[in-house]
C-alpha cells in the first residue's frame, strides 16, 4: 500500500518572485514517518472514500477537487486509459497544515496507478506529469530528502541528515499558503551554499537556525496562534531547533531522541495536535 509521507521544510527561503506572481524559493526538504495511505482497487468507474481521523476536515468539500482524483485523470488521459479506479484515502497529515499532504496523497496515487495500471512511463515524464499537479507533487514522488528550488519543481539530492528525532505540532487551525504570500513583505533572501554535509545534529541545528524560515512572520500576522507553538517548543527540554514547516501552522522540533520528543510533547495543550517520529 503506496504511503503518502509528511513533508516538512527543514528551511525555507523566499528568494524572488518570477514575473508570473510565483515566488523562488530555497528549501531543504525532508520527509517523516507520518504518513496518509492511499489503496487502489479495479471498479468500473472512479471514485475516491476518505477515512481515518483526517477525514473530518474535508467533509462538505467537493471531493471531484481532490488532488488524488486529479492525479487520477491525468495519469488516465497520459496513459490512454479508462480511469477505472476506486480510491480510498486514509488521512491521517493534517490538512492545510504545510505538510503537503495533499501533494503528498497526489504522488502516492501516481505511484500507485503506475503499478496497478501497468503503465511504461519514463521517470522524467512522470515528474512532468506530478509538476502539472503542483510544484511540491515531484518532491513528494521523489520523497527523499531533497533541496528544493525555482517554485519548488527543481530538486537536487541533499546531504545525508543527522540522526534525530522530529515533533510535528498544529494548534489546529489552517493556513492556507496563499493568505501567507499575501501577508508577505521585505526583501527576498539571498540562497546560501549548501554544506557538504552536517557531522552531527548541533551542526545541523545551526544552519537551520542560521537559514530559518521567511514566511514566518507572515504566518504569525494571519494565525498568532503560530507563535505559541513557536515559543513553547523552543522552552520545551531538550530541544536543538524549532522552526515553522512550509507556509504553517504546523511547526516542528528537533531533538536527539525519540524519548526527548514524546516528552515535550506530553507537555503541550491537549486541544493541539501533534506527533512525535523519525525523519525518514
Amino acid at each position: 500500500m503506496p504511503l503518502a509521507r509528511a513533508k516538512v521544510n527543514l528551511w525555507l527561503n523566499v528568494v524572488g518572485r518570477r514575473a508570473d506572481g510565483f515566488h523562488l524559493l530555497d528549501s531543504l526538504v525532508a520527509f517523516t514517518d507520518l504518513a496518509d495511505e492511499i489503496e487502489v482497487v479495479p471498479a468500473p468507474d472512479l471514485s475516491l472514500e476518505i477515512v481515518g481521523p483526517g477525514a473530518a476536515a474535508l467533509e462538505g468539500e467537493d471531493v471531484s477537487g481532490n488532488l488524488v482524483l486529479k492525479a487520477a485523470r491525468l495519469l488516465a488521459g497520459r496513459a490512454g486509459v479508462a480511469p477505472r479506479v476506486a480510491l480510498r484515502l486514509t488521512k491521517r497529515i493534517p490538512v492545510a497544515a504545510g505538510l503537503g499532504g495533499g501533494s503528498a496523497d497526489a504522488a502516492a496515487t501516481l505511484r500507485a496507478l503506475v503499478d496497478l495500471w501497468r503503465v511504461a512511463m519514463p521517470e522524467e515524464e512522470l515528474f512532468d506529469l506530478a509538476a502539472s499537479l503542483g510544484a511540491d507533487v515531484p518532491m513528494c514522488l521523489a520523497g527523499r530528502p531533497a533541496v528544493a528550488t525555482g517554485i519548488g519543481e527543481r530538486l537536487a539530492p541533499a546531504p545525508r541528515l543527522p540522526d534525530c528525532a522530529i515533533l510535528l505540532v498544529n494548534p489546529g487551525v489552517a493556513l492556507p499558503t496563499p493568505a501567507v504570500f499575501r501577508a508577505r513583505s521585505g526583501d527576498f533572501s539571498v540562497g546560501l551554499p549548501v554544506a557538504a554535509g552536517w557531522p552531527d545534529l548541533a551542526s545541523f541545528a545551526s544552519d537551520l537556525a542560521r537559514r530559518g524560515n521567511d514566511l514566518t512572520q507572515a504566518a504569525i500576522s494571519v494565525r498568532p496562534e503560530v507563535a505559541d507553538v513557536l515559543d513553547r517548543l523552543r522552552r520545551s527540554d531538550g530541544i536543538c531547533h524549532a522552526a515553522m514547516s512550509g507556509s504553517g501552522a504546523t511547526c516542528f522540533g528537533l531533538y536527539a531522541s525519540i524519548g526527548a520528543a514524546r516528552r515535550a510533547a506530553s507537555q503541550l495543550p491537549d486541544t493541539w495536535w501533534r506527533h512525535a517520529g523519525r525523519l525518514v
